[in-house]
């Protein structure tokens, strides 16, 4: 069974889907290890409740960037981790790690890429984005990571309505229902090879 690490920086719902999906038998990934660049993370708890490794690996901890990639290296060595999923992890990571786990690192964005996407657009900042260009659509993208924020090639999009009254607050609940129900079938894919990638395009059965 693949190994695969999960990236988080705050709640962990994305992760706690995952932990979910794995219960059921739905997931045939190991989950094998949760890094946080945040110990008081609400996703620490749910790994602790899981019985999945944490380890509190951030930049703020290291003189040079330098260390902090050899380290964090050193983590996913240890525990043979294949595949990384990002479930709203907050800091970009090494170039060097991109690069070992080419196509091989997950990340979920609360919009459709291209749009609304890139440094500094995240979580509520996505949604109040959306409302304000007056868009009729959002959704999900979920990609591979590349050395670009929100740049690598799309896995999979889905859509939600964007309502005249909506908020960012309703918008946002309405696309954490895509998030979780989504998120846990393209690791799966990915993770049991199911998806191959040329170029920017990603083909196979989600």
């Amino acid at each position: 069974m693949a190994r695969c690490a999960i990236f988080a920086s705050g709640g962990g719902s994305n992760f706690q889907s995952l932990i979910d999906k794995k219960k059921e038998g739905k997931l045939t990934v190991d989950l094998s290890v949760l890094i946080v660049n945040n110990s008081g993370a609400g996703a620490v708890k749910r790994a602790e409740d899981n019985d999945i490794p944490v380890l509190h690996c951030a930049p703020s901890h290291f003189e040079t960037e330098a260390a902090y990639t050899r380290q964090l290296d050193e983590h996913l060595k240890k525990f043979d981790v294949e595949y990384i999923a990002l479930a709203g992890y907050m800091k970009k990571l090494p170039s060097e790690i991109v690069a070992r786990f080419r196509n091989r690192i997950m990340n979920i964005h609360p919009g459709l890429l291209p749009a609304f996407g890139g440094k500094g657009m995240y979580g509520s900042r996505v949604h109040k984005a959306v409302l304000e260009f007056g868009a009729k659509i959002s959704g999900i993208t979920i990609h591979f990571v590349d050395e670009e924020y929100d740049h690598g090639p799309v896995i999979f999009q889905d859509t939600v309505p964007v309502k005249d009254d909506d908020t960012p607050d309703t918008l946002a609940a309405r696309v954490l229902k895509l998030e979780h129900a989504s998120y846990w079938k393209v690791v799966d894919a990915v993770c049991n090879k199911r998806v191959k990638v040329e170029g920017r395009r990603v083909f196979g059965t989600i």
